[in-house]
């Protein structure tokens, strides 16, 4: 009898682990499955953003030949130059903000802050990549990508929507690849540096502490160095990653 029960014990206890494996992984399945939806989202209302003045200017461009046309049977070449000199300039604001060289890079960064200026948020930025980098394109996409969602998210708790900014800068320093960005933010107290390390472990701060996650373990995976601080009404993040 003994012999019996102990084996209907094993097989009971061997019927429990494989349910609680299936669970955890049904549980995992379904968070990720979460996650990836939240990031198609996102990613596609930066692709309409970029696509919406896109094609603001297309719908413009017979009007514009239509125009020159005008001028030009008129034999009125001054004003057509005049004409051409306030296309060109038109122009320029569609064209890509940021043109490092990085095509990874380029796509996420003009993504992000074509949707912070549809939002309404000043946007300042300097990016100069080396051509060779020790992180990985998907690594320093995490990184930016996760900063300037941050960074969007903060300003949009700003009340006053003439204060919202963001201002980007990459470049070198001190032979390391350097990643700074300022943002306005309606914290008005200023927080010691630990506190951003609970939040990024509280589950309480959703997108953003899975976002302050993600950022520290690719610092931490290159041996690199993270810094954040604010001042009311400012948050800034440094990132320094070697090369």
């Amino acid at each position: 009898m003994f012999i019996i029960w102990l084996a209907a014990g094993a097989a009971g206890t061997l019927i429990l682990l494989s349910i609680l494996i299936w669970l955890f992984r049904y549980l995992l399945e379904r968070r990720t499955l979460v996650w990836q939806s939240r990031l198609l989202s996102r990613n596609v209302e930066e692709v309409r953003s970029i696509y919406a003045r896109m094609r603001g200017w297309r719908h413009d461009y017979h009007s514009h030949l239509q125009t020159l046309k005008a001028y030009l049977a008129e034999e009125k070449l001054a004003e057509a130059r005049e004409y051409l000199d306030r296309l060109e300039t038109d122009l320029d604001e569609i064209r890509p903000m940021v043109e490092s060289g990085n095509v990874n890079l380029d796509a996420i960064l003009n993504a992000k802050l074509t949707l912070a200026l549809s939002r309404g948020i000043r946007v300042k930025q300097r990016v100069e990549v080396p051509e060779k980098l020790t992180v990985s394109d998907i690594d320093l996409c995490v990184v930016i990508g996760n900063l300037l969602d941050n960074a969007m998210e903060a300003c949009g708790k700003v009340d006053d929507t003439a204060g919202r900014f963001i201002r980007l800068y990459i470049g070198v320093l001190k032979g390391q690849l350097y990643i700074s960005v300022m943002n306005a933010t309606a914290d008005t107290v200023r927080k010691p540096p630990e506190a951003y390390v609970k939040e990024g472990a509280s589950e309480k701060t959703g997108n953003h502490g899975h976002g302050l996650k993600r950022i520290e373990r690719v610092v931490s995976k290159y041996g690199g160095y993270l810094n954040r601080k604010n001042e009311p009404g400012v948050f800034a993040t440094e990132v320094l990653l070697p090369l």
